[in-house]
């Protein structure tokens, strides 16, 4: 089984990083393939960003598609671009917020989301909402750590997210925690260690249900909204994006 990991994000460190968990939990025989476009933003951080990554995004998943990947996971926790990836895929596309979510829901009767800057949370807190997770989500934090400084070794981002896990915990009486950032996905266990409930982080949630989706044979469905693109002219820059037959 071969599954494609999509950073968003032109930061090739990030990448790599989103690529060794996902290799950490994938079955005997998958291969993670991880990937980021050539062209975007290096860290995606609010709406304008989102749509600026979603050109590149669209490329890569396109480039697995004709590569035959068995699936791709969308590594980027605004789920930036899903609905888009999915009418361009008959492979099943996961994104890690709402893999992260579902995980969440079957582990624990609460959890809280913590997230990097504050100006995440309004698009976080749709996502609980389209997803069905209101009444299980206690809130989404914010740590207001840049996407960058995850990046860091540097940094105090290690120590300002446990601070607002502790919040979290004590405030929110959250039963577990979902990290809102790929870029975070080397640090559940040992905040989960720390911190004695489930700390969850997408990627490697969204690998396992790729995994049984593709075991199963299940593709994406043609009917309805997920329906391919209808033929028509891109103008400008992005005619080399115009759906063809």
């Amino acid at each position: 089984m071969r599954i494609l990991v999509v950073n968003p994000n032109t930061t090739a460190s990030m990448t790599e990083k989103i690529g060794a968990a996902a290799r950490s939990v994938a079955a005997p025989g998958t291969e993670i393939i991880a990937v980021n476009p050539a062209h975007g933003p290096e860290s995606i951080e609010g709406y304008y960003d989102e749509v600026f990554s979603v050109p590149g995004l669209l490329e890569e998943i396109a480039k697995g598609e004709a590569g035959g990947v068995d699936g791709h996971i969308l590594a980027c926790f605004d789920d930036t671009g899903l609905d888009a990836a999915r009418t361009a895929a008959t492979a099943p596309v996961v994104g890690i917020c709402e893999a992260a979510l579902h995980t969440a829901a079957l582990v624990a009767g609460s959890f809280s989301i913590v997230t990097t800057l504050a100006r995440s949370v309004p698009a976080l807190e749709s996502l609980v909402q389209k997803y069905g997770m209101a009444r299980q989500c206690r809130r989404v934090r914010a740590s207001e750590v840049p996407v960058l400084a995850l990046e860091d070794p540097d940094s105090d981002a290690r120590a300002e997210i446990r601070a607002e896990i502790a919040r979290a915990v004590e405030e929110d009486r959250a039963e577990a925690i979902v990290l809102g950032c790929a870029g975070m996905a080397d640090l559940t266990r040992d905040l989960s260690a720390e911190f004695g409930l489930p700390v969850i982080d997408g990627v490697v949630a969204a690998v396992k249900l790729v995994e049984g989706l593709a075991a199963l044979g299940l593709k994406t469905s043609k009917v309805g909204g997920y329906a391919a693109p209808l033929p028509k002219t891109y103008a400008g820059d992005f005619a080399r994006f115009s759906p063809k037959t």
